[in-house]
C-alpha cells in the first residue's frame, strides 16, 4: 500500500499525519505537495516490497524496473507450472491483454482483445484463475438497486485491473517519467492507472468488493460502487484536478434518497462540499474511514 511506501522510503511522518487525519478540510500544503510526490513515485515503483525495497535503498528507477521485470517472468513460468499447456496460454493471453484493456475509454472487459476471435466460454477459466491467484482484480458491473451489492451484478460484464500498479506500469512498457510531469498527472491510459491505484487502496478496507455503475442513454458511467454499511457510495475517481464530475450528479438524482454520499477521488485537496466529498488520491488508504465520517456528519 502507499501507507506502506511512505513508511519504507523514510516518510513515516507523512505516513502518521495521514493517519491521524479528522476534519474534512484541507490540508496544508507542506504536507500535501509532499504527499503528492511521494505518490507519483508510488505509481512508478508499486508496492511490490522488493519493488520498493529498491527504490528505497537506490533511487534508481532502472532497478525497480528490473526486479518488476522479474517478477513479470516468475508470473508467467507460474501460469506454466500451474496451468498445465493448454491454460497456460490462455492465461498469457489474458495477462498480456491489460494494458489494452484499460487503454480503453470504456474499460468494460472485451474478450476480443485477448485475441482476435476469442469468446467467453473459451478464456473465463483463465480471467477465473488470475483472479483466485490474486494477480488481477475483477470488478463487475452492478445495476446500484440495492443491497447487497451481489444481487444486482450484470452476469457478463465487468472490468479487470493490475493486482500492482508498477507491474502494470511495467506490464505496459511505460517508462516511469510519465508520472514524473507536474501537469496531466497519472492520466496515461485515459486515467487507468489513478482507477488501478484506487482500486487497490479501497478494496482491502471494504467487506463487500466493489462495483462499478453505468447508464446507456444518457451515458454515464461511476468507476466504483463502495457499500459501507447499509449505504451504497458511488465513487469517481480522476487523475488531476480537473474534475467535473456529471455522472455522479446523474447518479445521486437516479437514486435520490438512498445517495447521501458522492465521492471523487482526485488531485485536489480534501474538502466537503454539501454532499460531495473529495479525497486526494494520496489518502486514498483512508478512504473508507474519511468517508464513514463524512456520512456520520450528514446524518
Amino acid at each position: 500500500t502507499f501507507s506502506e511506501f511512505l513508511r519504507a522510503v523514510g516518510s513515516g511522518n507523512l505516513d502518521a499525519y495521514a493517519r491521524q487525519i479528522d476534519a474534512l478540510e484541507p490540508l496544508p500544503d507542506l504536507f500535501a505537495n509532499q504527499l503528492e510526490e511521494r505518490l507519483r513515485q508510488y505509481f512508478s515503483t508499486g508496492g511490490m516490497p522488493e519493488a520498493v525495497l529498491r527504490w528505497a535503498e537506490l533511487m534508481d528507477m532502472g532497478a525497480v524496473d528490473k526486479v518488476l521485470s522479474d517478477l513479470l517472468d516468475s508470473y508467467e513460468r507460474d501460469f506454466a507450472k500451474h496451468g498445465g499447456a493448454t491454460l497456460f496460454a490462455k492465461l498469457s493471453f489474458v495477462w498480456h491483454s491489460l494494458p489494452a484493456q484499460l487503454a480503453r475509454e470504456n474499460k468494460k472487459f472485451v474478450w476480443g482483445l485477448v485475441r482476435d476471435g476469442a469468446r467467453a466460454r473459451e478464456y473465463e477459466d483463465a480471467v477465473e484463475w488470475l483472479a483466485d491467484a490474486g494477480l488481477v482484480l475483477r470488478v463487475r458491473q452492478n445495476s446500484g438497486g440495492g443491497l447487497p451489492l451481489s444481487a444486482y451484478d450484470s452476469a457478463s460484464a465487468f472490468k479487470v485491473y493490475c493486482m500492482d500498479v508498477g507491474l502494470l506500469r511495467r506490464l505496459s512498457r511505460l517508462d516511469s517519467s510519465a508520472f514524473s510531469l507536474s501537469d496531466g498527472l497519472f492520466t496515461e491510459f485515459r486515467g487507468a492507472f489513478a482507477e488501478n491505484y484506487a482500486l487497490q487502496a479501497l478494496t482491502p478496507q471494504l467487506d463487500a468488493a466493489p462495483r462499478y455503475w453505468t447508464n446507456e442513454k444518457p451515458r454515464h458511467e461511476v468507476d466504483l460502487l463502495v457499500q459501507l454499511g447499509n449505504t451504497i457510495v458511488p465513487v469517481e475517481v480522476k487523475s488531476g484536478t480537473s474534475v467535473d464530475s456529471p455522472s455522479l450528479r446523474y447518479y445521486a438524482r437516479k437514486h435520490a434518497g438512498a445517495t447521501p454520499l458522492r465521492v471523487r477521488l482526485s488531485m485536489r485537496n480534501l474538502s466537503m462540499d454539501g454532499d460531495l466529498l473529495n479525497i486526494p488520491l494520496y489518502l486514498a488508504d483512508r478512504a473508507v474511514s474519511l468517508m464513514e465520517r463524512a456520512l456520520a456528519l450528514g446524518g
